[in-house]
């Protein structure tokens, strides 16, 4: 097999580089995945995905059969045609990029990697950092191409997504403009050339959209509810059959690794300018805080409270930077007890569905797991659903949390 059909992913049995090395292994090429963790690596070796993506566990059986396999052994870099790199760009507490530790991560791939080959920058980057790169091997002698080819994939979608949607690619010479989307042309059909700035600013535009177009709902969920209104009867007012509403998302715990991360980065980058940006992590990562507001009228400190639901996001079992753990904390101060449960998290103070329900007074929706859809509670429960998960939104009678057990506002004053 020639170098070019090799391929080394470093930071390889993660989120984002696995499903990309499952992917690149199903169209033939010979996919090792470099990454420091022993147990994921012995994890991928042995078939058993690390973490939850849809459709990854049969995948991973096939490919294992045919050439994908996970080391810690950085030298495997040597003889690949292609070292594509998903490990974040280091970056201080003001999310500035710490360009000592970027030198030295890159001086250590590029001393392992062949002249000739291609070096994929894939995790999203401070703007101007895939230049730093690219300078660096030509500093330091090194006869490499460099491309930035951002990941726009959705957690526990991702095998689905690296297939359908388009692919950006950028870089500063042609040859590695070339190669990087003949690469990417075997799994996607669409790719979008751009400068690397360019690249770099379409990933930090994307994240943070969406955690603007979150923050909107969010804000307008905190409004109504502040009044004592039913959210999701002016929602539904609003979007039904009105298409010009059609991007009004739902509101909800907006978190992640990656949201919250890429808009102060681009915060970061305009000189603390992104005053939208700012705005949109004061109101969802408030979320949390409004919830517990509202609920002190209800007498916290004899107060039971259950947290169904602590991975950041529905059908995933990735906890970081989840607002349930954050709603925990604000409630371990104010109320009885806290307890919470999650299906799929791993997390010894978790307890069982059946025991939370049982053991609370008031239930809080953190993550909307389909395995929830079906509960229903007793009148005793107080149940808060910001996700209306449990509640038809054109039931005119019917708001968040109202479908069963009482309302966030039952027992309180509205205002």
């Amino acid at each position: 097999m020639t170098a070019e059909n090799k391929i080394v992913i470093v930071g390889g049995c993660g989120h984002v580089g696995l499903p990309l090395g499952l992917v690149l292994a199903q169209r033939g090429f010979a996919v090792t995945l470099l990454d420091l963790d022993a147990g994921k690596v012995e994890s991928v070796n042995h078939g058993v995905m690390p973490f939850m993506e849809a459709g990854a566990s049969e995948l991973l059986a096939q490919v294992l059969r045919t050439g994908l396999v996970a080391t810690m052994d950085e030298a495997c870099m040597r003889e690949a045609g292609t070292v594509i790199t998903v490990v974040g760009t280091p970056v201080d507490r003001h999310l500035n990029p710490t360009v000592s530790e970027l030198y030295r991560n890159t001086d250590r791939l590029l001393g392992h990697m062949r002249d000739d080959s291609l070096l994929v920058l894939r995790s999203t980057v401070y703007p101007g950092v895939t230049k730093l790169v690219y300078d660096r091997a030509g500093k330091l002698g090194h006869k490499i191409h460099v491309a930035f080819c951002p990941e726009r994939i959705s957690e526990g979608k991702a095998l689905e997504e690296l297939v359908r949607l388009p692919q950006i690619v950028a870089a500063f010479e042609r040859e590695a403009i070339l190669r990087a989307s003949r690469l990417f042309s075997t799994i996607t059909s669409t790719i979008i050339p751009l400068s690397p700035i360019e690249a770099e600013l379409a990933k930090l535009f994307t994240n943070s959209w969406r955690y603007l177009n979150f923050a909107i709902s969010n804000q307008f969920y905190v409004l109504a509810r502040t009044y004592g209104l039913d959210f999701y009867r002016i929602y539904d007012a609003v979007t039904r059959d009105y298409p010009r509403m059609g991007s009004f998302a739902r509101p909800g715990f907006a978190a992640g690794p990656c949201l919250l991360k890429d808009t102060l980065q681009l915060a970061a980058f305009s000189g603390n300018n992104f005053f939208m940006g700012h705005a949109a992590m004061l109101v969802n990562e408030g979320l949390p805080n409004f919830i517990v507001s509202q609920l002190r009228c209800l007498g916290l400190a004899e107060r039971r409270v259950a947290i169904l639901g602590m991975a950041f996001k529905a059908q995933s079992d990735d906890i970081r930077d989840s607002l349930s753990y954050k709603l925990r904390k604000l409630l371990e101060v104010e109320a009885e007890e806290v307890i919470c449960t999650d299906p799929y998290v791993r997390d010894p103070s978790l307890l069982s569905l059946d025991e939370a329900i049982r053991r609370s007074d008031v239930i809080i929706l953190g993550a909307p797991h389909s395995v929830y859809r079906d509960l229903s509670f007793g009148p005793d429960k107080t149940v808060i659903d910001i996700w209306n998960f449990w509640s038809s939104p054109r039931e005119p009678n019917v708001g968040a949390g109202e479908s069963s057990g009482q309302s966030i506002t039952d027992g309180c004053r509205k205002l």
